[in-house]
Formats: C-alpha cells, sequence, structure tokens
C-alpha cells in the first residue's frame, strides 16, 4: 500500500499535456495528433496566450499561463489552482483553452511549494487562499474589457483551494470542484480511524514538492497517531465544510464531481457538504476512484465531467439558460450498469430501507438472534481489502473491470467474520448510505475494524460494494463497545441470484488500526442492542 512514490493520477498523460501547452506558446503543433493541433489554432485566434509568475503571498512567485482575450467586451473569468503534481497548471492546458474559446478569459497556476512555484505548500492554509486571491487579481488586471462574473475550478488539490478560495472572495460567483476535498479531518480520520493509506500517497506521489513545516508536521502526526489540539485546528482551517455558510449565504453556485470509491476523498464528507449547501448545487457521482472520472477529460477526450463543469460555469457566469440546473441536483452513474439516474436531491429518494439481523447461524435475516459470538483475529492480513493502493482502482472500474474476490476470499473464519442474505429474486438496487449497528467485546483498551459490504455472484465471487471503518479508542479492556457507523454512500444494482454479504475484519492496509496482534474482537448481538444492517433500496 505504501510505495516510495505514488501517483494519485495514474491516467494522467503528462507528456501530451506538456506538448500542448508548449504549443500554445510556439503555435507549433506538428507533434500533436490532428484534433489537438487545429484547437492549437483555434486558441492562439480566439485570445492571447502568455505565461507569467503571479505574485503571491510573501512575494512568492507562482508559476501560471493566461489565456486573455482582446478587445473591450465584456466577459467573465475562470481561475484553475492545478492538482497535487509535479506537472502544475499544464495539466488543465487543454481544458483551459475550452474554456478561453467559449468565451472566459482564463489563469491557470501552480500552487506554491508545486511544479514551477515558489515557497512551500500550505496545504489549501491561509497561504494558498491569498495566493488565490493575488491570482484573481493578476487576472483582472490583465483582462481588455469588464470582467462580468468569476469562477473558481480545480481538480484535487486545486479543488480544495478553489471552494476556500470562492468562500474568502466575495468576488467569486461560482466553483467547480472536481475529486476534491470538504472536510480535511475526515479525509485523515474517519470514524476515529486513521487514514494511514491516504497520507502515505499525499506525501510521496508528488515527489518534487516542498511542504511547509506544519503540513509536514500535521501529515507525520496523522502517521504517528499523535492528534493535538493545534492538528485539530490546523485541519479545521483547510476544510471547505466550516466556510459552507458563507458560500450559502452570498449564493454561490457549486458543482461538484466525485467517485463512489474514492480512496483518497471518501465521497461520505463531500455529500454532507452538499447537504449542507443553501445556494445552486449540483453533484455528479460516477464510478471510479480518485481523479478518474474526469481524467480523460484532461488531455481532451468526451468526457461527461467535463461537459457538465463547463455547462454550469456557462449558466451561472455566462448566463446562458442551458437547462442544467433543472436536470436535479444529484446525477448518479450506477455500478455496474453505468445507467445515469438524476434525482432532485441527496439522500435520493428510496422506497424503504430493509433491516438485516446478524446472527449466530452466519446470516443476514429478517429477525433479531442474540447472544451468539463470532471472533477475528486481529493483526492478520485479509483476504479482502478496499483496495491494492489509494486510485488505483479507478482505470479497472472504468474500464468495466471491478476487483473481483475469488470464492471464499471473503469467508476466511480466521480474518474476517461473514454474514450473507438469501439470494436476490430480482435486481435489487441500492440507493444511499447504508448503515450498520453491531457490538463486540475487545479484549483491550484501543480497537478497531473494518466492514465490507459485498455483492456474493452465484460463482462464489464477491466484488466491494462499500465499506467503513470503525475504531474505538476510549473503553476498558474486556468491554462491550457499540458500533454505530455509515457506510460509504453507493449507488449498486445487485443482480438476481446475487446474495449480499457484509464482513468484518480487525485489519485493512487502508487504516492504521488500534489492535494488539493476535487479539481478537469478538461481535455479538445482545438482546436489548441487536446487531443489524440497514441497506437503503431504491
Amino acid at each position: 500500500m505504501h510505495p516510495a512514490a505514488h501517483c494519485l493520477y495514474p491516467e494522467l498523460d503528462a507528456t501530451a499535456l506538456t506538448a500542448f501547452a508548449a504549443a500554445l506558446e510556439t503555435g507549433e503543433g506538428a507533434g500533436l495528433p490532428p484534433a489537438r493541433a487545429a484547437e492549437v489554432q483555434a486558441v492562439r485566434a480566439a485570445a492571447v496566450f502568455s505565461r507569467g509568475k503571479v505574485t503571491g503571498a510573501d512575494g512568492d512567485l507562482l508559476d501560471a499561463a493566461l489565456w486573455r482575450h482582446t478587445g473591450s467586451a465584456p466577459r467573465p473569468a475562470v481561475v484553475m489552482p492545478a492538482p497535487w503534481t509535479d506537472l502544475g497548471w499544464p495539466a488543465y492546458a487543454v481544458q483551459a483553452s475550452r474554456l478561453a474559446l467559449r468565451g472566459y478569459d482564463v489563469l491557470a497556476y501552480s500552487p506554491r511549494g508545486f511544479a514551477a512555484s515558489e515557497g512551500h505548500a500550505d496545504l489549501a492554509g491561509p497561504f494558498d487562499v491569498t495566493d488565490g486571491r493575488h491570482a484573481l487579481d493578476h487576472l483582472l488586471e490583465r483582462a481588455a474589457g469588464p470582467v462580468t462574473r468569476i469562477g473558481f475550478l480545480g481538480v484535487s488539490y486545486g479543488a480544495g483551494i478553489a471552494q476556500l478560495v470562492a468562500a474568502h472572495d466575495a468576488r467569486v460567483d461560482a466553483v467547480a470542484v472536481l475529486s476534491g476535498w470538504c472536510d480535511l479531518g475526515a479525509v485523515l480520520r474517519e470514524n476515529r480511524t486513521r487514514r494511514t493509506a491516504a497520507v502515505h500517497a499525499l506525501l510521496t506521489a508528488s515527489p518534487r514538492a516542498r511542504l511547509n513545516r506544519p503540513a509536514q508536521q500535521a501529515l507525520e502526526a496523522v502517521l504517528a497517531g499523535r492528534d493535538t489540539p493545534q492538528s485539530l485546528a490546523w485541519e479545521e482551517q483547510r476544510s471547505p465544510f466550516t466556510q459552507v455558510k458563507e458560500l450559502g449565504r452570498r449564493q454561490v453556485a457549486v458543482f461538484l464531481a466525485h467517485a463512489w470509491h474514492e480512496t483518497l476523498f471518501p465521497a461520505g464528507q463531500v455529500l454532507r457538504m452538499f447537504q449542507e449547501l443553501r445556494g445552486p448545487r449540483r453533484i455528479d457521482l460516477s464510478i471510479g476512484d480518485h481523479g478518474g472520472p474526469e481524467m480523460a477529460g484532461l488531455p481532451g477526450l468526451p468526457n461527461r465531467i467535463w461537459t457538465d463543469a463547463h455547462r454550469w460555469f456557462d449558466r451561472h457566469l455566462l448566463g446562458e439558460d442551458n437547462g442544467v440546473d433543472e436536470e436535479g441536483e444529484v446525477l448518479s452513474e450506477v455500478m455496474w450498469s453505468r445507467t445515469l439516474e438524476p434525482a432532485p436531491s441527496w439522500p435520493v429518494p428510496t422506497r424503504r430501507v430493509r433491516r438485516l439481523h446478524l446472527t449466530g447461524t452466519g446470516e443476514l435475516a429478517d429477525a433479531p438472534d442474540p447472544g451468539w459470538a463470532a471472533g477475528v483475529v486481529c493483526g492478520v492480513e485479509t483476504p479482502v481489502t478496499v483496495a491494492e493502493a489509494v486510485a488505483r482502482c479507478g482505470s479497472a472500474e472504468l474500464a468495466g473491470q471491478p476487483r473481483r474476490y475469488p470464492a471464499a476470499a471473503a469467508t476466511d473464519g480466521a480474518a474476517t467474520a461473514v454474514w450473507t442474505a438469501p439470494a436476490t429474486t430480482a435486481t435489487t438496487r441500492l440507493r444511499g448510505t447504508p448503515r450498520l449497528r453491531v457490538t463486540y467485546r475487545a479484549a483491550n483498551s484501543g480497537s478497531t475494524f473494518v466492514a465490507y459490504l459485498l455483492d456474493l455472484a452465484p460463482d462464489g465471487s464477491a466484488r466491494l460494494i462499500t465499506h467503513a471503518p470503525f475504531s474505538d479508542l476510549d473503553s476498558p479492556p474486556d468491554s462491550l463497545v457499540s458500533a454505530d457507523l455509515d457506510l460509504h454512500p453507493t449507488a449498486y444494482d445487485l443482480p438476481p441470484g446475487h446474495r449480499p454479504l457484509l464482513a468484518l475484519a480487525a485489519h485493512d492496509p487502508c487504516y492504521a488500526d488500534a489492535n494488539l496482534p493476535r487479539a481478537t474482537l469478538s461481535f455479538t448481538s445482545p438482546e436489548p442492542v441487536p446487531s443489524y444492517l440497514d441497506l437503503p433500496l431504491g
């Protein structure tokens, strides 16, 4: 799970994007595919492209590129902070050009500490917010005519910065957030469980990035299990969720795009923010992992996420009556049919919630079954895991080949406790957030488990539907712990003949666990508080 170097965007074609950016500057597109070469010429005919430096906080110079229209006609503008990558702003070379062709003045820049920008990365802190505001100043000072409305757009790290600038700068009217985070605390810890694989991925994904000392210390504190009031305040300051009321007060139009199986920034914390937004809002939820749904669009391939982001800006910045705000606030891509389902809001409407009780026979049943015990050994590698590596499951899922666990993988008696429901007789539509209540006894103070909901096929193989971790850090040894947790939200079609399978394990390489090696967690169902799984059925 923790290679020396990690790629958050395995599909990102840095070579093609760098060549496109160079062609914008020189006009020489001989080495580009014909479609991209034609696009370069169209952009150069419509706007003036130039590279330059934005003076950011403390005088640090940020590497940037500007697409500027000539003439005094009023027009909107878009600022694009780059993702967490050594590539920097050229990641947006094609999409920024397409926004320019739609009539926007555009500035894309590399955040401090990345690529050719000076300074040290503040991980979307006050320095980065100031940089974003200065980038907007830089664009406005160079606009040939009046700027009517302003948007910020970012992917991943740039999405976090974009939201925070939009919250702190009253000039911003709309924001597009692609594979971003909204609650940094929930990204680093989920249900009190440290998300160590995500932190390792951030620390190793951009080897030449320069983090400032507070950011480095905050990430290292998560790995070491040191939670201090200072680190929690540091995370809160970098969480757009803390600014949701300001975004609503100013009616900032917010577009969010995220993946169901996101392993870097889990989808639940984004949906929680979406629910609290009070201005114009929309969220696109897709099959895949971090950055995957929109990644093909960066080099110019047709892409639903970028199309919707452009339409969002066209509606809220250009003022076009394109219908995007009449299509429902939620658009979900269903696993694995890839059907697109619009919905008026989140949570999406459900017909009912089916409650399945954990029993001593290993069944998920309609009635409680108190008194049994099912033990799992701690510190043992589990046959079922969340992902092989952070941000790596997206490619296969987008290609329609989700990870398939072999027969009996989920039923390893030592490492997992397993319950299955009867086979479905018709397609079962899971829509929303499954919830688990389970009681267990931990021999030691401090315990962790991970819950996996899987689709068990008739041939015995299984696919992951969703999951969630849980940690208890306070209970005394040998006490009963009641765990209530939301699994990650999902839109999943369980085919006829398949069975829902719940597996509980004490270890997953995505997370740090608080268990002692070779200790045992004993799951049970007390009569007053039965253990059950709630499935939202659409």
